[in-house]
């Protein structure tokens, strides 16, 4: 089945993102229905995106979900056959939609279509063994970065008890493991090379939270590698693929404590802690204080 302007959504997770959020809707289609989950509870600036962008419905959660529970809070209230998911940082280029409208009538099956980065240094998408990149025609990848994806929400929810995105990570690798699970029930993910989108990195929080963003970051990552090797690959296996992480962090932690250096000194504190806490099966509890 083909993706249309008619059986489209955009979930857009938001978290003190008012600075980005209306760039990135601005890029997509008015046509295209867009469902914002705001993890921050914003009532005002609910209010003002509801009034000025008809094709939006704004979410406010209960409480701050993190970005795999709210992405399938967007999907359960999505109607129509596919999702594209986006960061509030992420922009598209003029013509990113078309292409994928384009793309999704050629290819016979997917679970997952993404746009490429405009960024070649950065790409967002790894390749699936046995196959390259190709500047024209979409390519098969093993997995795609979750700040820009489109899921195929009518063939996905076929499956029996299909969980979309693993709620026990709230930050990192969310997008990571749903890859994985598809690619092992055999669905094919694909890049699309002529739809482009801009990715600013980092940039989807108020910099003005800078420093509580970075200490949970830096908490989240340490817990969900841990947690996703576990998950996949036993709990051995993800001590020894941490075990350098582990000592690099614990080594980094002593050297700011000795030299004052209080930011960089709970940087490596929330890895350590993160870690440890994904390593004892404690849940991804840690909040940023904003």
């Amino acid at each position: 089945m083909s993706i249309t302007r008619q059986n489209l959504s955009a979930i857009i997770v938001s978290y003190k993102s008012e600075h980005v959020i209306e760039n990135c809707i601005n890029s997509i289609d008015k046509e295209i229905e867009i469902i914002v989950i705001d993890n921050s509870n914003d009532d005002l600036l609910k209010k003002k995106i509801e009034s000025k962008y008809k094709n939006v419905k704004y979410i406010l959660s209960k409480k701050n979900l993190g970005m795999g529970a709210a992405n399938n809070l967007g999907i359960k209230k999505v109607n129509r056959d596919f999702a594209l998911i986006l960061n509030p940082d992420v922009t598209l280029e003029s013509n990113s939609i078309n292409e994928i409208f384009i793309a999704s009538k050629e290819i016979d099956n997917f679970g997952i279509i993404a746009p490429l980065s405009n960024k070649d240094q950065y790409p967002n998408y790894i390749l699936k063994k046995g196959h390259n990149f190709d500047p024209i025609k979409p390519f098969k990848v093993k997995s795609v970065d979750g700040y820009a994806m489109i899921l195929n929400l009518k063939k996905l929810k076929k499956f029996d008890n299909f969980d979309f995105f693993d709620e026990n990570f709230f930050l990192y690798l969310e997008n990571e493991d749903l890859c994985k699970r598809l690619i092992e029930i055999d669905e094919d993910i694909y890049v699309i090379p002529k739809s482009k989108i801009d990715h600013l990195g980092g940039k989807a929080v108020d910099p003005k939270y800078r420093n509580e963003i970075e200490y949970l970051r830096n908490w989240h990552w340490m817990w969900s590698k841990f947690y996703f090797n576990k998950k996949h690959y036993g709990y051995a296996i993800a001590v020894l693929r941490i075990f350098k992480s582990l000592i690099s962090a614990k080594i980094k932690f002593f050297y700011y404590l000795i030299t004052l250096n209080t930011f960089k000194r709970k940087i490596y504190q929330m890895r350590l802690l993160g870690l440890i806490n994904s390593m004892i099966g404690k849940n991804s509890y840690y909040r940023p204080k904003i």
